[in-house]
């Protein structure tokens, strides 16, 4: 990433914002809702994904600190464990399949991957529609999240529509940011094994980029739950389903 014009790396440092906002405003989506931006700036996944991959690792261990200072109970009280061994159990293989199909596919085939499966969720947001499980479906979300998780990043929205069904709500932060630091560990160990370049310069200036966007959403996160959000999810919906529509032709032509 050091051939690029001066106006790319001021669009790349202003979607890390956006990532950052994202993450903390919303609980989640930090890498579906901005990759697809990254990747119609420069196509390369394999640069991007370490990036956002060290990130999350840094504000899911950064939430999790906060969380354990800021609680009488400890970190191991607000996590269930039991059901993270379990949701593991099914989330590990299709993860290091889906890590393996990164390393070996072309960047326009893991691209065109990564702008169908946002144009889906960009479906979901337009119509105002709530990916939700069921006992019969949890296997298949949870599998599926776990592919699109070692791909891209981006399984989060299959994966919290099972969680949510089988963990206590106070529980229930802490216990997704303790999957994602596990699966995002997995990722990052398969990165450094097959020696992919982490692009850790880069963290110098793209990281206080996303710690920008981090305290925007943490200050935004409050009003962001108590207002009605359809009306953002229906925009952010529609900007993604063009941005992915957009992508694939671009891919393509």
């Amino acid at each position: 990433m050091t051939d690029l014009l001066a106006y790319q790396y001021v669009l790349i440092a202003l979607i890390f914002i956006w990532s950052g906002f994202v993450r903390s405003g919303l609980g989640f989506g930090g890498a579906a809702l901005s990759l697809p931006f990254l990747l119609l700036v420069t196509n390369q996944p394999l640069v991007f994904l370490p990036i956002v991959a060290i990130q999350l690792l840094f504000f899911s261990s950064l939430t999790l600190y906060t969380s354990r200072r800021g609680s009488a109970s400890g970190l191991a009280q607000q996590i269930d464990w039991p059901y993270l061994k379990k949701a593991m159990i099914i989330l590990i293989i299709p993860k290091l399949i889906g890590v393996f199909g990164l390393l070996t596919l072309s960047n326009e085939i893991m691209s065109i991957i990564i702008f169908l499966i946002v144009g889906f969720y960009a479906v979901t947001y337009l119509l105002n529609k709530t990916i939700k499980s069921n006992p019969k479906l949890d296997v298949l979300f949870l599998a599926l999240g776990g592919y699109m998780s070692g791909t891209s990043l981006i399984g989060a929205p299959l994966i919290i529509a099972v969680v949510t069904n089988h963990v206590a709500k106070e529980q229930l932060r802490n216990t997704l940011f303790a999957l994602w630091f596990v699966l995002v560990w997995i990722k990052m160990a398969a990165f450094i094994w097959v020696g992919v370049d982490l692009q850790l310069i880069h963290q110098l200036w793209l990281l206080p980029a996303a710690g920008i966007g981090h305290w925007i959403g943490l200050k935004a996160h409050d009003y962001l739950l108590r207002t009605d959000s359809s009306k953002f999810y229906r925009v952010m919906g529609a900007v993604l389903l063009f941005i992915s529509t957009l992508g694939v032709i671009r891919t393509f032509w």
